[in-house]
C-alpha cells in the first residue's frame, strides 16, 4: 500500500480514471455490438441508422484516449463497408 501523501492521492486517481474508462469502454462496446446485430440480422434500415451514431461515438473515443486512432479507423471503415454491402 502507499505510504506517501502523494502516492495515496495517485491510487485514488487511477482508481477513478480507471471506472471512466471502464464505463466509456462499455458504452463503444455496447453501440458496436448493436450496429453488429442490425448487420447480422440484415436489417438495413436500423443498420443505417445506428452507422452515424456509432461512427462518432468511436472518434469520442479517441479524444478519451480509450481506443488508438489507427484501431478505430478500421472499426470505421469495416462498419461503413458492411452497411454499404447490406444497402445493395
Amino acid at each position: 500500500m502507499a505510504n506517501h501523501k502523494s502516492a495515496e492521492k495517485r491510487v485514488r486517481q487511477t482508481l477513478k480514471r480507471n471506472e471512466v474508462n471502464r464505463r466509456n469502454r462499455s458504452r463503444l462496446r455496447t453501440q458496436i455490438k448493436k450496429l453488429r446485430t442490425a448487420l447480422t440480422s440484415h436489417d438495413q434500415a436500423v443498420s443505417s441508422e445506428q452507422l452515424n451514431p456509432t461512427v462518432s461515438l468511436i472518434d469520442k473515443m479517441v479524444n478519451k484516449g480509450v481506443l488508438h486512432r489507427n484501431t478505430a479507423a478500421r472499426y470505421k471503415s469495416r462498419l461503413t463497408r458492411h452497411v454499404n454491402e447490406l444497402a445493395q
